[in-house]
């Protein structure tokens, strides 16, 4: 409740004054009906006593109004009863002598007449107050106005030094921070610096910290809001907010407007009537005209972030909007590197640690898992009571963003862990004797989030091309562990059903994407709106490559192991016995004579 109140100060003013307008209202509207006899004592008497008392000749005069009878006798004493509805009394009376007055209401209309103007006038000053305190052109509604946080980079936190991994895109915004900072240099050349610039990369690729350190080094004001804020179920409040925004971003111009995940409001229109007055279709039309709407030589500077550039609208990525688009990719190995010494800073590393060998280690890594690896290894050296942060630490943090963190707590039989280490060493040895396959550098029989055991690849350089050769060996691997469980225990089990599935969906793309079967070069996809764009017999031909190829790695995987059946052996039981070993120990049994 007290939130409430701080985000909504204003309520503090308005509802005092409507509840005493109200309770005015209230009081007001009541239709009071005095005495007419002054202010003696007046007594309580049934109606048939007054009509008694009006046959003996002793009332003198009588008010009426509604259901309530005032009367005074001849010596001046005061009563009051309540007649039957419908009852007609004022002629009775008369005719005894009675001066009756009938109170038809009408002295008390005034009352009424102030009570609405007091009524109307607290509705008229209420919205004139909201009216000023949002300033003047903006929306009345607190709730349509923009919820942008405001950060004034003078003092900037963050700038291109703090961001690394990303130099081709850094270059690239470069020329958005000198425009922001020297404006006239580029006016003088007749230039127009781009309106909007879209990062694209996938999750953790730096692309909210990167558009932080544009403002840093700019030194302009920036306002970073979700596209999902925008939307909202009442009807114009997302286009009510686009305006605010721009309209508080030009007041303080130069600057730079974030808006992450723009893909929450910036998705492709409908042609159909059924979407024409959709929510997030009216707030895309605005932001559509804010953008477009910018003066020549406006000084703020759109940054949008998004992972999924392929659902955004084309009137949004044309150029006067988001003239460029800037891909993060995940970082290579120096890239890596670069970000794993970006945040070693301020962190007790060993000196035998070598940082080049971590990066090697984690190909794939985005800039947050890498992030996430050095906290994790710092946590595990402060729980662990290390003075320094070394390679136990960093190995088990690689591990841990990998498949999670240990469950040693986990309950396992005998014979399941005998099964797990011959599963997990039939993946290892296989994936060691193709030569197309990565090199292994740890295998466990612990297990790890989902996983009951891990057999852990690393790639000895970053590759963006993949030969059909290493595409076989990466399914051989995989089915290494269905593998060793038919030659040793001659059963299987559902722990290779994740391998299973790897292995399937890999070789439907080789067969349907990249042309690497006995099919031929032909792409063979769906629709994007899920209606097959082939035939059903060249569908049954495909579900026939896919199985010919994983029974092929299948039976690969069960050549190598029958081959090296002693090997099999003898490394599963050193790991039932130590629970992991590395790359290194594994080649040493592996290869001995």
């Amino acid at each position: 409740m007290r939130t409430f109140w701080k985000k909504n100060p204003w309520l503090r003013l308005v509802l005092p004054l409507i509840l005493v307008g109200a309770a005015l209202f209230v009081l007001l509207s009541v239709r009071v009906v005095r005495s007419p006899f002054g202010g003696a004592t007046t007594h309580e008497v049934p109606i048939s006593a007054l009509l008694d008392m009006a046959d003996h000749h002793t009332l003198r005069s009588a008010l009426i109004s509604g259901s309530d009878v005032y009367a005074r006798d001849r010596s001046g004493q005061q009563y009051h009863a309540f007649k039957e509805e419908g009852q007609t009394l004022t002629d009775l009376l008369r005719r005894d002598g009675v001066t009756v007055t009938v109170d038809n209401g009408q002295h008390t209309s005034w009352e009424q007449g102030l009570a609405y103007l007091f009524f109307v006038a607290l509705v008229v000053g209420g919205a004139f107050f909201l009216l000023r305190r949002v300033g003047p052109g903006a929306s009345a509604l607190p709730f349509a106005r923009s919820r942008a946080r405001r950060f004034h980079e003078s003092r900037p936190s963050i700038l291109f030094k703090d961001v690394a991994g990303v130099e081709e895109a850094k270059v690239e915004l470069e020329e958005i921070v000198e425009f922001l900072k020297q404006p006239e240099r580029f006016r003088v050349m007749g230039a127009r610096t781009p309106r909007g610039v879209l990062l694209v990369g996938a999750p953790g690729t730096g692309k909210t910290l990167l558009a932080r350190a544009v403002a840093g080094e700019a030194g302009v004001p920036f306002y970073s809001v979700s596209g999902s804020e925008f939307v909202e179920m009442f009807v114009g409040v997302g286009a009510a907010r686009v305006r605010d925004l721009f309209r508080e971003a030009r007041a303080h111009a130069p600057c730079i407007i974030f808006i992450d995940e723009i893909d929450a409001v910036g998705r492709q229109r409908h042609a159909s009537a059924a979407s024409g007055n959709d929510e997030r279709e009216q707030t895309l039309n605005q932001l559509l005209v804010e953008m477009d709407g910018f003066e020549k030589n406006s000084s703020v500077v759109v940054i949008a972030a998004t992972n999924r550039p392929d659902v955004l609208d084309p009137a949004l990525l044309r150029p006067g909007r988001f003239d460029r688009q800037i891909v993060l990719d995940k970082p290579d190995i120096r890239g890596r590197l670069a970000i794993l010494e970006v945040h070693a800073r301020g962190k007790p590393l060993a000196e035998d640690v070598d940082l080049q060998r971590v990066a090697r280690q984690t190909a794939g890594f985005s800039g947050a898992d890498l992030a996430n690896l050095l906290n994790e290894a710092a946590l595990l050296a402060a729980r662990r009571h290390r003075e320094t942060i070394g390679d136990a630490e960093l190995e088990e943090a690689i591990l841990r963003v990998m498949a999670g963190p240990e469950r040693k707590s986990r309950v396992i039989t005998e014979a399941e862990k005998a099964i797990i280490a011959y599963h997990e060493v039939g993946h290892a040895i296989v994936m060691r004797s193709l030569p197309g396959a990565d090199p292994v550098r740890k295998v466990t029989a612990i297990a790890r989030g989902m996983a009951l055991g891990i057999t852990l690849q690393a790639p000895l350089e970053d590759r963006y091309l993949l030969r059909r050769s290493e595409l076989l060996a990466k399914m051989a691997g995989a089915m290494g562990g269905r593998a060793a469980e038919e030659l040793i225990f001659g059963d299987i089990t559902t722990g290779a059903s994740q391998d299973i599935e790897y292995v399937t969906e890999l070789a439907r793309r080789m067969v349907c994407e990249f042309g690497m079967s006995a099919l031929g070069n032909v792409a063979l996809k769906m629709s994007e709106d899920g209606t097959a764009l082939i035939s059903p017999e060249m569908a049954a031909r495909i579900d026939a490559e896919v199985a010919r190829l994983v029974e092929e790695a299948h039976q690969t995987a069960l050549e190598i192991l029958r081959q090296k059946r002693e090997k099999l052996v003898a490394i599963a039981e050193r790991l039932i016995e130590v629970e992991t070993i590395d790359g290194e120990e594994l080649d040493a049994m592996l290869f001995a004579a």
